[in-house]
């Protein structure tokens, strides 16, 4: 048996975002987002499915947090719709979507729980996405006023922020690889929208400097950590490639004021180039405090120039998966997070991790070892990055619940907590259970 004992301040969570879990997407004044029409066009989403009613946490928020309280957890990580506060993106602000906030934090606050807040996790209001979304400087205006908006708001009651969710997904995934909302395909739309969000981040940092707002803000980049099929240049060229795309693209602007040169100038073979306007990387170089991490897995790639704009293939290694197809390797967080240190010994916190296991009720219980194992090898790596002395400061599994899985629809299952999606009944699974222990001891306990 081994035993990882973790530090006395360290932070135990669980993840969630607006549009997966809230439902009453008509409700409250909600204005339309791009997920409410991509989920609605054909062939989009798995099923035809959408956000319009997912786990209904709109009005089972308190049930959601008597959840949390018995699992034991001191910090939650949500996000804000975006359109429920100001519906059109930049016109008049709705107060009832506000409220219901400001009961949703109470609740968690008055529970002992610490608030964890995601200013934008994809749910970008419809009417500035029709007007050129994130590749429109009026959508990173109406950005900043909609932060500034929860800034004032949560002062003093919110400590923890993060301005974007997983950056290359909004840019990248929506719209090179046309995958999730809004679905473009186009490498120069990418980079735009890229470079429009990360204007918005630096921006909306400076708001909250200058409005002195309480606590700390950051920015959560998802993560994949690759390493070469073999020792040539070119597959290790292939995998710098990879890493970049979802770190370096992101963070080099706002560590160092410049974009990576080696995906700048590979972008510019392909016909791409950054559309920067003067002053935009001093912004966007706005120091910030805290780091959010989201790492799912690793992969073995190799040079491959019919494998995409990167020309970096992943390959099939044998390694068990996930339900969602995803190869479980924990060691990648590992070398990754010693990746980062180039950026300085920040402070880092996981604030997405999990796994996609597919298990259903049996005889009143979900006995999901396989998503138990999944764990127990990421924490047992988190607490190597500890012993090196890596600022890791708290871990957010992903997800509470289940909820609806963007493209996937409802088919992918990431939560601790099973949700029937007729009945919406929550009924908390083994995986629950085990984390509830760890988090109850703050150690990790793997027995041989």
């Amino acid at each position: 048996m081994t035993i990882f004992q973790f530090p006395k301040d360290f932070r135990w969570g669980t993840a969630t975002a607006s549009y997966q879990i809230e439902g009453a997407a008509q409700e409250g004044g909600r204005g339309v987002s791009i997920w409410d029409t991509f989920a609605r066009t054909p062939g989009k989403v798995f099923n035809g499915d959408n956000g319009d009613v997912a786990c209904d946490s709109y009005h089972r928020y308190e049930e959601d947090i008597e959840l949390m309280k018995k699992l034991g957890i001191n910090t939650y990580r949500f996000s804000i719709a975006w359109p429920r506060i100001i519906p059109d993106g930049d016109g008049e602000i709705n107060r009832e979507g506000l409220d219901f906030y400001v009961r949703f934090v109470d609740a968690l606050l008055e529970a002992g729980i610490e608030p964890f807040l995601t200013l934008y996790h994809w749910d970008l209001p419809q009417t500035l996405e029709d007007d050129g979304g994130w590749g429109n400087r009026r959508t990173v205006d109406a950005f900043v006023k909609y932060a500034e908006v929860i800034f004032k708001e949560f002062s003093g009651k919110i400590n923890f922020w993060l301005t974007f969710n997983e950056p290359w997904c909004i840019a990248f995934l929506s719209n090179m690889l046309g995958i999730h909302a809004p679905g473009n395909k186009d490498l120069q739309t990418a980079i735009n929208v890229a470079h429009g969000l990360l204007v918005a981040h630096g921006k909306a940092v400076q708001s909250f400097r200058r409005l002195g707002i309480t606590g700390q803000i950051g920015i959560a980049p998802n993560v994949c950590w690759a390493e070469p099929y073999s020792k040539s240049p070119e597959d290790q060229a292939a995998c710098d490639r990879s890493i970049a795309l979802n770190t370096d693209w992101f963070l080099d602007p706002i560590y160092k004021g410049s974009y990576p040169q080696f995906l700048v100038d590979w972008f510019a073979e392909a016909g791409a180039t950054v559309p920067i306007q003067d002053g935009d990387m001093e912004i966007i170089s706005e120091p910030i405090d805290l780091l959010g991490i989201n790492y799912y897995t690793m992969g073995i790639n190799r040079f491959n120039p019919e494998a995409g704009v990167l020309q970096s293939e992943e390959l099939n290694m044998g390694l068990i998966k996930t339900d969602i197809g995803w190869p479980v390797e924990s060691r990648g967080l590992y070398e990754f997070m010693h990746y980062l240190q180039k950026y300085g010994n920040v402070d880092v916190y996981i604030t997405e991790n999990g796994a996609c296991i597919n298990d259903d009720l049996e005889n009143g219980k979900i006995n999901d070892d396989r998503r138990i194992s999944y764990y127990e090898q990421h924490l047992a790596q988190i607490h190597r990055i500890i012993n090196d002395g890596i600022n890791l400061k708290g871990y957010m599994a992903w997800s509470l619940m289940d909820n609806f899985e963007w493209a996937e629809g409802y088919r992918m299952r990431f939560g601790l907590v099973h949700v029937d999606y007729r009945s919406l009944v929550r009924t908390p699974k083994e995986s629950f259970y085990w984390y509830q222990n760890v988090i109850k001891n703050n150690w990790l306990e793997i027995r041989n």
